[in-house]
């Protein structure tokens, strides 16, 4: 079975009161995202260390029940952080960086490296039988195997993301398609 590859920058998803310190606004939608309901938005922030700085990350809409910086190892290094691999919303562990926005700023734990993960619906992992662990197959000049988790929601686009050392490693951009094994 094949599966579409989506590949995950650097973003910060946030919660509302986190918000109105950085921006003192709504989030504005830049575009739609593959995920049904989740948009890139208008607004960017900085993400500081003591070490270092990323400046223009997105911010990803809608507003969540937490503030969640989601970054690539590659990242971590510039900013001197050793953030742990998370499934989204499990904090426990995470790093803190300080966010900056143009009316504000503030420092928050949160700061993750996202682990690789499909989306799917309920009905799509029952119907195609789907583990909680895949093995995925990617060919191409740079094949190779990568194990990830599935991520079940309610709405989902049936996608795999990888952030953007994952891809990198096996020269994978968004759209392509890689092969689901042992389902």
């Amino acid at each position: 079975m094949k599966i579409k590859v989506g590949v995950s920058n650097r973003h910060v998803h946030l919660k509302q009161s986190d918000l109105d310190i950085l921006f003192g606004k709504n989030l504005t939608i830049k575009k739609m995202i593959t995920q049904p309901g989740q948009f890139a938005c208008n607004e960017t922030v900085t993400i500081k260390t003591n070490k270092s700085e990323i400046n223009n990350v997105r911010v990803l809409g809608p507003t969540r029940n937490y503030t969640q910086i989601e970054i690539s190892k590659t990242d971590a290094y510039k900013l001197g952080l050793n953030p742990p691999v998370r499934t989204s919303g499990d904090l426990d562990g995470s790093e803190v960086v300080t966010i900056i926005g143009p009316k504000g700023s503030i420092e928050t734990n949160g700061c993750i490296i996202a682990d690789r993960h499909i989306h799917v619906t309920y009905e799509d992992k029952e119907k195609y039988n789907l583990p909680d662990k895949i093995l995925i197959k990617v060919g191409g000049i740079k094949p190779g195997i990568i194990e990830t988790n599935v991520k079940v929601s309610k709405e989902a686009y049936f996608e795999l993301h990888l952030d953007t050392d994952d891809a990198n490693a096996f020269l994978l951009k968004t759209g392509d398609e890689v092969e689901i094994l042992d389902v």
